[in-house]
């Protein structure tokens, strides 16, 4: 790896004013808002999916009429997934739709930037080489960006239950692509339907850790019926998950190598949904979270090397619930990371979902009853964001089955196969024909707003983000640069939706776009810590956390009424601490660069790229300091 510097921190910009924040908002220390009668809500999208060309179909796989075919299709309909990340560096986020149906395409839409406050999308995905994998043998169902040999452009991992395929970017405006898939190692055939990609050995390169649902048996070509879990809350015939280090093979070249075992990961059998990433426990390095379908969730620490420890007895003590999401943020601002986790809380299950305090010290509580994000349904995706930039994390979810016909087919389940004494669950001809019913269909996604005390308000409906579709994945970006959180969302079998955040009195804000070069290429891991006055903020760079969906690796933090910041902290995935005292006042917005050296990390350069009309003072030098 090179030796020059930890950063080019492209760092960012902007305690930005997008409205007034006097007036009409009156903020409180607790976060919480008091609205004049007929104010808008302070958070408010607009769904533009079809003006901006972003509107596409997604279809899941069809077995045609082999071994109760649209039983085995309800089990396999998650590959509604989308990824965001600015695949061609021309500083816009570009978007990467999966689509599951034999022969069906992918889209990559690049981002053309802004017409009539809306930006544009063009699906390059056939001319950039990345528009196949769904097979006679193949099910495309994940997809993440990732920097995988460090050279700064984002490659592209798109998961099947098959083998995975791995895209080398090979730059351009309008990038290509090259399948290096098998000289890579990824010839090991799985279910695999979540993965997230970061650097768990602290060598400066991204490793992955794939989620794989069922055991690992062509569901195109199933020998025998029994491929379905075979207990409802303590199924042991999944497909667990598999650890894969990132090295360097003999002729120079990046190679991924299986190590789950030698990693710690004893989950060869559960049925793994999703799985996140993040440093729990403060000591530098990532730790990792499971969400288990038909049984527990996991959680392991990360010793340092690599390798990990399954503390989930006395972290989270065991569960039997359906985990479908993992996603972390500090939503308390306790200076800790929590996890949200969807479960299934409808008219026959009432899991509940768990929003784990993290109280620091290995101690996790389940807090979402007390805070009111019990409740979403079926649910599937779902993230942290601060929507309308009052300084506290939000939560965005998807909910969802199958939506059908008047008919329930729950009733029809229950009778002849749930209550049945003795029914084998595993076998594909215990469940009766699905037709075209519904199953736990037409519900509503939410959206509970951070109130700053410890609880959140849903207000889905006021935002206009109330769709009911059967919604899969979540992925976060600001697709016209303009401070606001924009989100793209799927759905299985139905178009995918882009919602551009039009909340009308956000607060300040502040960005940072990472750049390691001791470091992973994309800063995964990298954690960045802003106070001012008595307020902090965190934020870390993911690799994938959130189901069927990967986000943008910029950090975005909402910042209420501050408008001056009296230090930034960046610590980098090396182990190595940045520090920049009282960076600047800014009123009107902009993007700073700065770059540290390696080793003594000092600041040689520190400056405003302006971005709007607004003036914008230049800071004082600040100062940098090592670990």
């Amino acid at each position: 790896m090179s030796s020059s510097p930890e950063s080019v921190i492209r760092a960012l910009v902007a305690c930005c004013l997008l409205g007034s924040v006097s007036g009409s908002l009156i903020a409180q220390s607790t976060g919480g808002e008091k609205k004049k009668v007929g104010e808008p809500p302070s958070i408010l999208f607009e769904e533009v999916g079809e003006a901006a060309r972003a509107r596409y179909e997604h279809q899941t796989r069809s077995f045609g009429d082999r071994h109760k075919a649209q039983v085995l299709e309800m089990f396999t309909d998650g590959g509604a997934a989308v990824a965001v990340g600015d695949v061609n560096n021309d500083g816009k986020d570009d978007i990467f739709l999966v689509d599951s149906g034999e022969g069906r395409a992918h889209h990559l839409l690049l981002n053309l930037g802004l017409e009539n406050g809306i930006p544009l999308f063009k699906d390059v995905a056939r001319a950039a080489g990345v528009d196949g994998g769904n097979t006679d043998r193949d099910i495309c169902a994940d997809a993440i960006f990732l920097d995988v040999d460090n050279d700064g452009d984002l490659d592209l991992l798109v998961a099947r239950f098959g083998t995975p395929l791995l895209y080398e970017n090979l730059g351009g405006r309008v990038p290509k692509f090259k399948d290096i898939s098998k000289e890579t190692g990824f010839d090991r055939f799985a279910n695999t339907i979540a993965m997230v990609a970061f650097d768990a050995d602290g060598d400066g390169y991204v490793d992955l850790l794939l989620g794989n649902y069922f055991a690992p048996k062509n569901l195109l070509h199933l020998q025998v019926p029994h491929v379905l879990p075979n207990n409802l809350d303590y199924a042991d015939n999944g497909g667990g998950v598999s650890f894969y280090l990132n090295t360097a093979g003999p002729d120079g070249r990046r190679r991924f190598v299986e190590r789950t075992d030698w990693a710690g990961f004893d989950h060869h059998t559960g049925w793994t949904l999703d799985v996140g990433h993040g440093d729990l426990d403060n000591d530098g390095d990532q730790d990792v979270y499971l969400a288990g379908d038909y049984g527990t969730d996991r959680l392991f620490l990360n010793r340092g090397d690599g390798t990990f420890e399954d503390v989930t007895e006395d972290s989270l003590g065991w569960d039997t619930k359906k985990g479908m999401n993992v996603d972390m943020g500090d939503f308390d601002r306790n200076g800790f990371l929590d996890v949200y986790v969807t479960n299934i809380t409808d008219e026959y299950m009432k899991e509940c979902n768990m929003l784990w305090q993290n109280h620091g010290e290995g101690v996790f509580v389940d807090v979402s009853k007390e805070t009111g994000t019990c409740d979403t349904d079926w649910g599937w995706g779902a993230k942290f964001a601060d929507f309308d930039n009052d300084g506290w994390l939000d939560i965005l979810a998807t909910d969802g089955l199958r939506s059908g016909s008047e008919e329930n087919y729950i009733p029809v389940l229950l009778e002849n196969t749930i209550i049945v004494p003795g029914v084998d669950f595993s076998d594909l001809n215990a469940y009766p024909d699905i037709g075209d019913m519904t199953w736990s269909g037409y519900q509503k996604q939410r959206l509970f707003r951070n109130q700053g005390d410890g609880t959140f308000r849903e207000m889905a409906e006021a935002a206009r983000v109330d769709n009911d579709l059967d919604g899969r994945g979540l992925a976060i970006g600001d697709f016209d640069r303009d401070g606001r959180l924009d989100v793209v969302q799927t759905s299985a079998n139905q178009p995918s939706l882009l919602y551009m955040n039009r909340s009308p009195r956000p607060g300040h804000w502040i960005g940072f776009d990472l750049r390691g070069s001791v470091s992973n290429g994309r800063a995964v891991g990298a954690r960045v810590t802003i106070t001012a006055g008595s307020e902090t903020w965190i934020r870390e760079v993911d690799g994938g956390n959130g189901y069927a969906s990967s986000s943008t690796h910029r950090l975005h933090f909402g910042l209420g009424r501050v408008d001056a910041l009296d230090s930034v902290e960046i610590r980098w995935p090396s182990g190595r601490v940045e520090k920049l005292a009282r960076p600047t006042s800014i009123p009107g917005g902009g993007q700073a660069e700065s770059q540290g050296e390696v080793g003594l990390l000092e600041l040689n350069r520190y400056h405003l790229r302006v971005e709007s009309e607004a003036s914008v003072a230049h800071p004082e030098q600040p100062q940098s300091e090592g670990p």
